[in-house]
C-alpha cells in the first residue's frame, strides 16, 4: 500500500495520494527515510568470555553429557559442586553452533542414487518382486513374480512356501533360460529384500551376464510395474481373498497370468496385448485394427467429429524413474550397449524362430514340479523347499 500511495503521489501529490488510499502521511515519510543498520548490542561487563563459552560448550558436549538437556546438565553439575553458568546461558551456547537437538555422533547414511533405468524392447529390463498370498490357517504362501517391463509379459512365475534365496536363484534361471537371454542383454531390477540383495542371487547373475540395480530404501516407486501388477491381480473379480491350500494358489495363479499375458488389453501398451508385444506381433495386430477403423469411417464419418481416427502408438521407451530434462541417465539399459539395435523387437534378441511361436492360449504355462529333497529337471537341488516353477509360453 505504501508503494501504491508513492506511485499515485507523483500524479496528485502526497496529501491527496494518502487520503485516497487511507494512508498516513506519517508512514509515508517513515517509509523514504533511509532505514539504519540497529547499533551492535554492546557486551555486558559479566557474560562469560569467549574461552568460558568454548568451555562450557565441551562441557555440554562431553560424552558424560550428549545425551542430556541442558537443564540436566546444569542440575547435576550443581550435584558435583560446579557451577559454570545458569542452563539459559548453556541454551544460548547451544544455539550459536546449531547444537540444541541430538548431540551424540550420528551415523549419516550416504545419499542413494535413484535408478534410472530405460528399455526399448523385450528382455532388456526385468522387474521382479515377491507377495504374498493367503492360506488357510493363518498360513501366507509367497508368489514370485518377473515382469517384462517393456512389454509387461510376465515370463516367470513360482509360488512357494517362504522367500529365499536359492528359490529365487532357480527361478531367475529358469526364466532367462526359457527366454534366450544373452550376457549383456539383461538389467533385472527389484526392491531390497533379503532374497533380492542374497550373495546367491547376485553370483548368478554374475554368472548370467545379467546387471542388477535395486530400489532406494523405503521407495515402492523405485519399482513401480511389479507393484503395478500386483495391484491388477489383487482387484481382479475373482480374486479370492483367502485360498483353500498351495494348489488352490497354483491353479487360481495359472488361469490369472495365462489372462494377463494373453488375453488382458494393457492401457499402457495402447490396449495391446502383453505377449503380442513381447514377441513383436504389434504391425499385424495395428494393421488389423486400423483397417475396422477405417471401415467405421468410411460407413459413417458423420459419427467421427475428430475426423479420420488414428489409433494410439504404443511408446517406444520406458522408464524406471525417467530422469528430468538435460539430466544424464545413470545407466541406460543394458540392452542398448549390445549388438542389437535399440528398440529392436525380441525376435532379434532371442533364438531363431522363438519370435514367430505361436500364442494359442492352449499353449500358456509350463511348469516344473519338484517334490522334497528331489532335484529339478534343470539339476538345481533345493533340499528344503517345494516349489512350482511356472514359465509362460
Amino acid at each position: 500500500m505504501i508503494q501504491a500511495a508513492e506511485d499515485l503521489a507523483e500524479i496528485i501529490g502526497i496529501s491527496a495520494a494518502c487520503r485516497a488510499l487511507s494512508v498516513p502521511r506519517s508512514s509515508l515519510y517513515r517509509a523514504q527515510q533511509p532505514k539504519q543498520e540497529p547499533s551492535p548490542r554492546p557486551t555486558p561487563p559479566r557474560a562469560l568470555s569467549p574461552e568460558e563459552r568454548a568451555e562450557v560448550r565441551a562441557v555440554l558436549n562431553s560424552e558424560r553429557f550428549w545425551d542430556c538437556a541442558p537443564r540436566e546438565v546444569y542440575a547435576t553439575l550443581l550435584d558435583d559442586g560446579d557451577y559454570y553458568c545458569h542452563w539459559r546461558t548453556m541454551y544460548r551456547i547451544l544455539e550459536e553452533r546449531d547444537e540444541v537437538h541430538e548431540r551424540r555422533n550420528q551415523r549419516h547414511h550416504p545419499a542413494r542414487i535413484k535408478p534410472e533405468l530405460r528399455a526399448t524392447g523385450p528382455n532388456q529390463l526385468w522387474s521382479w518382486d515377491i507377495v504374498l498370498l493367503k492360506g488357510p490357517n493363518g498360513i501366507y504362501y509367497y508368489l514370485y513374480v518377473i515382469i517384462d517391463v517393456f512389454s509387461r509379459y510376465v515370463p516367470g512365475w513360482m509360488i512357494a512356501d517362504c522367500e529365499a534365496a536359492e528359490l529365487a536363484k532357480a527361478l531367475i534361471a529358469e526364466t532367462c533360460a526359457k527366454q534366450g537371454i544373452e550376457p549383456d542383454q539383461l538389467i533385472l531390477h527389484a526392491d531390497r529384500g533379503s532374497a533380492m540383495r542374497s550373495k546367491t542371487v547376485a553370483q548368478l547373475l554374475i554368472d548370467l551376464g545379467v546387471a542388477r540395480t535395486h530400489s532406494r530404501p523405503h521407495t515402492p516407486t523405485d519399482n513401480p510395474f511389479s507393484e503395478a501388477q500386483f495391484k491388477t491381480m489383487k482387484y481382479r473379480p475373482d480374486y479370492p481373498g483367502q485360498f483353500d491350500g498351495k494348489e488352490d494358489a497354483r491353479g487360481w495363479a495359472r488361469d490369472f497370468f495365462h489372462w494377463y499375458n494373453h488375453e488382458h488389453h494393457h492401457t499402457g501398451l495402447a490396449l495391446m496385448i502383453p505377449a503380442t508385444v513381447h514377441y513383436g506381433q504389434v504391425e499385424a495386430v495395428y494393421e488389423q485394427r486400423q483397417q475396422a477403423l477405417e471401415a467405421a469411417y468410411t460407413a459413417h464419418p458423420e459419427r467421427f467429429v475428430g475426423g479420420k481416427p488414428t489409433l494410439p502408438k504404443l511408446p517406444e521407451e520406458v522408464w524406471i524413474n525417467r530422469p528430468e530434462s538435460g539430466h544424464q541417465t545413470l545407466d541406460v539399459a543394458g540392452p542398448a550397449a549390445s549388438e542389437t539395435k535399440p528398440g529392436a523387437q525380441a525376435e532379434s534378441r532371442a533364438p531363431a524362430g522363438r519370435a514367430q511361436r505361436s500364442l494359442d492360449a492352449a499353449e500358456h504355462l509350463a511348469t516344473v514340479e519338484q517334490a522334497l529333497d528331489q532335484p529339478d529337471e534343470s539339476g538345481v537341488l533345493l533340499s528344503k523347499f517345494e516349489y512350482e516353477l511356472s514359465h509362460n509360453h
